[in-house]
């Protein structure tokens, strides 16, 4: 008999064992998708991109505004050669 008493508190332990489990399994999970959403790395990713960006924006208008100036120094030497033909 002591062999079936064993083997039915196995029973319960694993039954109740199991049930333990999922219910932590279930809190964690939970807890896990709760971190996910807020975690501040999101932000900070989000603030990295846009700081990259924001940089990639100014080194093209530093760009632009050289090309403007070569452009605005064709264009009056253009003109100072046109004005001393006539």
């Amino acid at each position: 008999m002591d062999a079936q008493i064993g083997a039915g508190l196995l029973a319960i332990i694993l039954i109740f064992g199991s049930l333990f489990v999922a219910v932590i399994g279930g809190l964690a999970l939970g807890a896990w998708a709760i971190w996910r959403k807020t975690a501040p790395r999101q932000g900070h990713l989000a603030q990295a991109d846009e700081a990259k960006m924001i940089q990639e924006l100014y080194q093209g208008l530093l760009r632009m505004e050289e090309r403007v100036e070569t452009l605005e120094t064709l264009l009056l030497d253009q003109e100072r050669k046109g004005e001393g033909k006539q």
